[in-house]
């Protein structure tokens, strides 16, 4: 995507001749597998252009420092004050490469995908499902406003009458593996993969969680501010 979705992606079909034949070939012969869209790298090492913070400590133009930022080419969440970068341009269909570490002590963080409605859970957690990157417990989903269904969800979420997305619910799906993560201060990725409704997550190359049925199937991407400080230098997103 280049931005993805905004909703379309233009496909270049590429059409060639053979210069030697008198007669143009049957289509079937002159026509090339559409050309795969481009990845969209969405940290540029840089700054953070093509995104932007939602940081409730910062309303009424309080002077706060800053919950991100992007240092020797990583993209930096410092932690706190707590909150949200969130991606200007809005996305469907894709697979999102990311790479992360905790530098120091670690702590709480996550990527949240089908963002859209601002504050929507205790008054700073954009409606998304969240892709957990909190130590330990990488590859959980959280739902925040939005709501999705994995196999064995009883065993992984609770009791039924308890599901939901809201403050009282049981929001919280397990992943499906242990020991996924690298040791403190290693580099981890993690794969995430929005395909319709359905939302597939890798960790370090294992697969951890998978929900159908899910309540959106498109939005901003966010990544927290939550308690600790969390380096990315990998955010890569291609479209499918």
């Amino acid at each position: 995507m280049t931005p993805l979705r905004p909703v379309a992606v233009l496909v270049l079909a590429v059409f060639t001749g053979c210069a030697a034949a008198p007669t143009s070939p049957p289509a079937s012969a002159t026509s090339a597998a559409p050309a795969a869209p481009a990845a969209v790298k969405l940290c540029n090492g840089v700054d953070l252009a093509g995104w932007h913070a939602d940081v409730p400590a910062a309303d009424g133009g309080a002077k706060i420092a800053p919950s991100f930022g992007v240092e020797n080419g990583l993209l930096v969440s410092y932690g706190v004050p707590e909150g949200h970068l969130i991606t200007d341009a809005v996305y469907a269909d894709y697979r999102l490469t990311v790479e992360w570490r905790w530098p120091g002590e670690p702590g709480n963080c996550g990527i949240l995908v089908h963002s859209s409605k601002l504050r929507r859970l205790y008054g700073q957690f954009p409606q998304s499902i969240e892709c957990q990157l909190h130590v330990g417990n990488a590859g959980d989903f959280w739902c925040i406003g939005e709501d999705i269904a994995v196999p064995d969800m009883v065993a992984r979420r609770g009791p039924k009458e308890k599901w939901g997305a809201d403050e009282q619910h049981a929001r919280r799906i397990k992943n499906l593996t242990d020991g996924s993560e690298k040791p403190l201060g290693e580099w981890n990725e993690m794969v995430i993969e929005c395909r319709g409704r359905t939302v597939t997550i890798l960790v370090n190359g294992q697969l951890v969680n998978q929900g159908t049925d899910c309540t959106a199937d498109r939005g901003q991407i966010a990544i927290q501010a939550e308690g600790a400080r969390c380096e990315f230098r990998r955010l890569d997103l291609q479209p499918l």
